[in-house]
């Protein structure tokens, strides 16, 4: 059957409109981290996709601080706001902010989920709803200055707290003849989600448990906890500056990076910007486990952090939005991310990837301390985490600024959390 002129040119303008709103896409807004170069990293993968899908994206920095930016991302979706599209949260998050997020379960294959860390997925599920996919996961680790160690005669890092103590105090001494700004360990003192995983780290080392166990029960008043915050207040001001109780991340990293501080506890990002090519220590440091206490209980313990990536439910992008994670979190970005940032894997296969253990050795060598970090408690406390690390944060905190003994800062906090509890979690 032969179609008439009108009917054919008719048809060519119909589908060259569709060829151009294809071509032209939609715009999908991704929420990144800050801290670091994690903003310029998420924007290099995000254009990365919208370049081989003909979409364009909106990268958004969200708030250095956790706890800062769980507050911003709660404001905007209890307001059902569509402006974000793609959210990275926290790995104790998806308790707190779930019901928030579509389930991808309808959307991502089962031999997909299978190429993830199964702990990872298993975080990231409420309820039967898979609420985010696994983007980078998190440990603390100690940074230590390999020359300076050498130099003042100790031939490995140390194992226990006394011995980094020990280190730190002998270290420091020597570099203040020459640079009066040298510290010897530089942390995350600050009130916030931070403190929470460096204290946790400190008390699980002494055998003091995870503030909430398994079960539910409150288990922060106990000797072990209050002799792990008492041997952290003796550090401020004698091997950590007093300003370390207004640090993060990013603070404790630049006093670091700049060569002033013999040790550091940190997340994994800061390795590669330590030996970026402008870095005054590139070269001259390592990593290794965090120390433990030097008593029959001791234990290396690394808080387990890590961030994933949810799709808003109420974004108008819903398929692009997950196609762009799915391209986020897949094996050929995670390595470049590994590689470049050192952003650690939430693929297993990526561990044993010749490129990145290049790269970065210490990926390898402390694989087992990754897949065995100490999670947080928000599994047992759910939505009622962040009151439960707030409450923690705040009584470390005490205890750090000298205003309240560990001992009656645990008491308090205990009956604190009670009150949080209530009827239960």
């Amino acid at each position: 059957m032969k179609l008439p002129r009108w009917l054919k040119l008719g048809l060519l303008a119909l589908g060259l409109s569709l060829v151009g709103a294809q071509a032209q896409g939609v715009t999908v807004t991704i929420s990144c981290g800050s801290v670091g170069k994690g903003y310029n990293f998420c924007k290099e993968g995000a254009e990365a996709w919208a370049k081989r899908t003909g979409n364009k994206v909106r990268v958004l920095a969200s708030p250095k601080s956790t706890t800062d930016r769980l507050a911003l991302y709660q404001q905007q979706l209890a307001a059902g706001s569509d402006e974000v599209d793609v959210y990275m949260i926290d790995v104790i998050w998806p308790g707190i902010l779930g019901e928030f997020f579509v389930d991808l379960n309808d959307y991502v294959e089962p031999k997909v989920k299978a190429d993830f860390f199964p702990a990872l997925i298993k975080a990231n599920t409420v309820d039967g709803r898979l609420v985010g996919l696994p983007w980078f996961t998190d440990a603390g680790i100690l940074y230590y200055r390999k020359d300076l160690l050498e130099k003042y005669g100790f031939s490995a890092p140390p194992t226990t707290w006394d011995e980094l103590k020990a280190m730190a105090e002998k270290i420091q001494a020597g570099e203040r003849k020459t640079n009066p700004k040298f510290w010897g360990f530089v942390w995350q003192g600050a009130a916030y989600e931070g403190l929470t995983c460096d204290a946790l780290e400190w008390i699980y080392s002494y055998g003091g448990g995870t503030i909430v166990d398994e079960a539910g029960n409150i288990t922060i008043n106990n000797p072990r906890a209050a002799a792990a915050l008492k041997m952290a207040k003796s550090w401020v001001n004698t091997i950590s500056p007093p300003g370390v109780l207004a640090y993060m991340e990013e603070e404790a990293r630049g006093v670091w990076q700049a060569g002033n501080a013999a040790f550091m506890r940190n997340w994994p990002y800061a390795y590669a910007l330590g030996n970026s090519p402008e870095s005054p220590i590139r070269g001259k440091f390592d990593v290794t486990v965090l120390p433990k206490a030097a008593t029959p209980e001791g234990r290396h313990a690394a808080t387990l952090g890590g961030w994933q990536l949810a799709v808003n439910r109420f974004s108008k992008h819903k398929k692009e939005a997950v196609d762009l994670i799915l391209y986020l979190t897949s094996y050929n970005e995670q390595k470049r991310r590994a590689i470049y940032g050192s952003y650690l894997p939430t693929r297993p296969a990526l561990y044993k990837d010749p490129d990145v253990l290049s790269a970065v050795p210490f990926m390898g060598r402390l694989y087992d301390v990754f897949v065995n970090a100490v999670p947080r408690p928000s599994a047992q406390t759910k939505k009622k985490y962040n009151q439960v690390s707030a409450a923690f944060w705040t009584a470390v905190h005490s205890v750090l600024e000298g205003k309240v003994p560990a001992e009656m800062a645990l008491r308090q906090l205990e009956m604190q959390l009670e009150r949080i509890k209530g009827a239960g979690w």
